[in-house]
């Protein structure tokens, strides 16, 4: 199965290049393609934070004056702030 991509509006016939200059395929052959194949369900992505270098530094500092891993500090603190916030609400 051949599957013909087109961009909105007319294509042109010299326009076969991406943004990235990367030569685009006129079709492409899916005929053995798995569908889902690389598919992870959002509660099993680890999703990545990333803090403000003030926070990072506060951190860094309790690191070294403890056993913790930043891991551990973060998730406790989120979730003292997480039984905080259901209390207020109630």
């Amino acid at each position: 199965m051949a599957v013909k991509l087109v961009r909105e509006g007319q294509p042109r016939e010299n326009d076969r290049r991406t943004k990235t200059g990367v030569n685009m395929k006129d079709e492409y052959d899916f005929t053995n393609a798995e569908q889902g194949k690389f598919y992870r369900p959002l509660n099993e992505l680890e999703i990545p934070i990333y803090l403000d270098d003030e926070v990072k530094e506060f951190f860094r500092h309790k690191m070294t004056t403890g056993s913790f891993s930043l891991n551990e500090v973060v998730n406790s603190l989120l979730k003292k702030d997480i039984e905080i916030s259901k209390k207020l609400s109630t």
